[in-house]
């Protein structure tokens, strides 16, 4: 699971019928720097991608996401989703490892 800041949502004009109900959200990734100074809404510098979600999270939330063949694996194959909601994050606690 990797986290990310949600920064706005996708709107489709349709969808599979599997998939009704929910939405697809942008996703700007964590980076280490975020991790340090959370809460942080910065967007990061690494793409942004497309995530599935029917746990309702929204604009600014903090959400845990899953990619590749496990996001797909809730649902009857064949499903296209690279990415989906698996949690919303209320706190981090980071601590660095000391070199």
């Amino acid at each position: 699971m990797k986290l990310g800041n949600i920064i706005g949502k996708v709107v489709l004009s349709k969808s599979i019928p599997q998939l009704t109900g929910a939405r697809y959200l942008l996703v700007s990734p964590f980076t280490q720097e975020q991790f340090q100074n959370f809460p942080s809404d910065k967007i990061s510098r690494q793409p942004s991608l497309v995530v599935y979600d029917d746990i309702g999270g929204g604009s600014g939330d903090k959400i845990g996401y899953i990619e590749g063949r496990e996001a797909a694996s809730p649902f009857d194959p064949p499903i296209p989703i690279d990415a989906i909601n698996g949690a919303i994050v209320d706190e981090i606690f980071y601590t660095p490892v000391s070199k």
